[in-house]
């Protein structure tokens, strides 16, 4: 009688244990970096970074799209409007932004119209059309319009803004990988890279990778002790010049 309730109670726990346990259902999107730290040496000319990944079958109408964007760290930004008076260009208009990203690309699958509604990429600010910026504006002959897009043509020109959506390609139905290139001259800190997966117009999944931007070696020591020790850099940024110009005066002297 035992031995029949033992088996009937290791057959109810077989039958509900399975049952019980939470199912984990595979994330719908895993992306990835070939690298995680943009190492700025004195020979820094640019650099590549790879971004890879993969999606999961999501049920939806289309296979879904991928949308990648990499933000830099933010930083104020000083915007002045210059005016032809008497023949000589003077500061008429000035405006002041409290948090702009130091670095903004932009990779999709398609064209970012195509991908989702104007509703969806102002919710994740996607597109530098898309990005929520406060501009406070001193300037009676210029709105807020012109100098947004003084401040994405400025940073275009030094390489910082994309000034077109890259092209994420697909290698099957599910890999993708794009190449995010970094100039030479790329702000330092803490950059988030950020993989959306879309489905029909709506966000289904989205993964945030840090990626970060250093000086390393010599010029990274002499970039910190140039901005923590600013006054003992400069007196000695004179003593080194003024040294190298008694050198050069003795140096011809005697030729």
């Amino acid at each position: 009688m035992r031995r029949r309730f033992a088996l009937a109670l290791l057959l109810v726990l077989l039958a509900v244990l399975p049952a019980a346990a939470p199912s984990r259902a595979a994330e719908p999107l895993v992306a990835d970096l070939s690298k995680h730290l943009v190492a700025i040496t004195t020979g820094f000319a640019g650099t590549d970074v790879l971004l890879f990944g993969a999606i999961e079958e999501t049920g939806g109408v289309n296979a879904g799209d991928v949308v990648v964007v990499v933000r830099g760290p933010n930083r104020a930004e000083v915007l002045r409007r210059k005016a032809r008076t008497g023949g000589i260009w003077i500061n008429s208009g000035i405006a002041k932004v409290d948090s702009a990203p130091s670095f903004y690309r932009v990779a999709s699958t398609r064209p970012l119209d195509q991908v989702a509604p104007k509703s969806v990429l102002d919710r994740h600010q996607i597109g530098l059309d898309h990005l929520k910026l406060d501009i406070r504006v001193k300037d009676a002959d210029a709105d807020l319009a012109e100098y947004r897009k003084a401040l994405f043509r400025l940073n275009q020109k030094r390489g910082l803004y994309g000034t077109e959506t890259l092209r994420i390609g697909m290698l099957s139905q599910r890999l993708f990988r794009t190449d995010v290139h970094f100039p030479a001259n790329v702000p330092v800190g803490t950059y988030m890279v950020e993989v959306y997966l879309l489905v029909d117009g709506q966000v289904v999944s989205a993964q945030t990778t840090p990626l970060v931007v250093s000086k390393i070696g010599v010029g990274a020591d002499l970039y910190d002790f140039a901005h923590q020790q600013a006054a003992a850099y400069g007196i000695i940024a004179i003593l080194l010049a003024a040294a190298a110009g008694w050198l050069a005066a003795v140096a011809f002297k005697k030729a």
